[in-house]
């Protein structure tokens, strides 16, 4: 599995779905987290996830990308390609005053959209409880006297309040330091933080960085084919990232170690599924075995390549034709205990809720152990029913949401400047 074998064109359309499915992955996890623990509990989970993955997959994209400033456009350039805002669903519009001083609006908030039915409780636990801290966290990977303040944030008052938020964004130089999150100190020792991806060689066709102005709109065509291979494999890492902190925080808050694998394992499944979904349609594939195969190499459960290692092959042809899943036992995913540790032969649901996501007949699911590797076999089946995990995730507006073209983005220029 690589992104690198995917043309160009296709890399562009899959970035928003690799943003969009990152950002979904709490909307399969935390009703888990509710059903165990309650509301409170569950706003402390995303909390410490989003503190312990944000500092480090922010840093990484810094680093990628050559966006090696410190104010706030540098900031506004890792939010465009963080899974906490995926772009147009989470609909950021930026204004640039000067280098250490700007304000963004959500003209739509997915998330907003998703909680608002729930009641204000949960808005006021995303809105204020986890936004306070998570963003000054996501801040900080560019400048730890960032602060992220609200001018205005839900429950919205009258009920369709446009935009859904306001932020100011200031740094200034005499203002104390904020320490980076125990989490994320945490998080920058485990294998995810520090494997290597494909370097961005230079001399192709479009940005091989975003060094330059903040466009308003990210167009991923726009990129050079270097750039996007590196870019969606930095968003499947910021996938495996959010796992590792939201399974830390999970096990925390846990009765014993069997609770909080029924809650992860029950994470994996929903996303695995809902995003599956969303992935063959996006490419436009059919349902048979190449297009199983197809969504299976690009799914950011099962990447990026140097991190967990899948290898995905076609077995056979025509009706008789199966895939075959490989998951090696010494990849660094596993050396960290994410998502990949938590399948095993026995609990094969987040495989067979990618797989019936292409088609309800790939249903035949059965793995076994070769040394230590994990070999997945899937064939076709009796049709079955979505899992109730992949459900609740589908309770998301991100599993129908459809992105626009924008057309050619603009530079977002400094008021100041004006």
């Amino acid at each position: 599995m690589s992104y690198a074998d995917l043309d160009r064109a296709t890399l562009a359309r899959l970035l928003p779905e690799l943003l969009l499915s990152g950002q979904l992955i709490d909307r399969s996890g935390m009703a888990h987290c509710i059903g165990a623990f309650g509301r409170e509990t569950m706003a402390q989970i995303a909390v410490e996830e989003w503190m312990a993955a944000s500092p480090v997959y922010t840093k990484r994209m810094r680093a990628a990308l050559k966006i090696t400033g410190d104010g706030v456009a540098d900031m506004f350039k890792c939010l465009q390609l963080d899974i906490g805002a995926p772009p147009q669903f989470m609909d950021f519009r930026y204004t640039i005053q000067d280098k250490y001083h700007g304000e963004f609006v959500l003209n739509h908030c997915g998330a907003l959209m998703d909680v608002e039915p729930m009641g204000d409780d949960y808005v006021t636990s995303m809105c204020h409880d986890i936004e306070d801290p998570t963003f000054d966290a996501t801040a900080i990977a560019t400048n730890r006297r960032a602060r992220i303040r609200p001018i205005h944030r839900p429950p919205r008052r009258p009920s369709d309040q446009h935009p859904h938020c306001a932020w100011t964004v200031t740094i200034e130089p005499d203002r104390e330091e904020l320490p980076l999150p125990e989490q994320s100190i945490v998080m920058s020792a485990t294998k995810a933080a520090n494997v290597e991806l494909s370097p961005i060689v230079p001399g192709g066709e479009g940005h091989d960085d975003y060094v330059g102005p903040v466009w308003e709109d990210l167009r991923f065509a726009d990129w050079s084919h270097s750039a996007l291979i590196r870019m969606a494999e930095e968003v499947a890492l910021q996938h495996q990232l959010l796992a590792l902190g939201f399974v830390m925080s999970v096990r925390g808050k846990s009765e014993n170690e069997a609770q909080a694998t029924e809650i992860f394992r029950k994470q994996l499944t929903g996303i695995s599924g809902l995003t599956a979904d969303r992935l063959r349609h996006c490419l436009g594939v059919d349902q048979d075995a190449e297009s199983l195969a197809a969504v299976l190499r690009v799914h950011p459960i099962l990447g990026p390549d140097q991190y967990v290692g899948a290898q995905v092959s076609v077995h056979g042809s025509g009706e008789n034709a199966s895939v075959e899943l490989r998951l090696p036992g010494n990849s660094d995913a596993n050396a960290d205990k994410g998502w990949i540790a938590y399948i095993d032969p026995e609990h094969l649901e987040p495989v067979l809720a990618m797989a019936s996501a292409v088609h309800p007949t790939w249903s035949a699911v059965s793995g076994h152990r070769d040394g230590d590797d994990l070999v997945i076999e899937i064939a076709r089946g009796e049709a079955i029913k979505e899992s109730g995990e992949v459900a609740i995730a589908r309770f998301s507006g991100g599993a129908t949401f459809e992105f626009a073209d924008r057309g050619i983005p603009l530079s977002i220029t400094p008021v100041s400047a004006g």
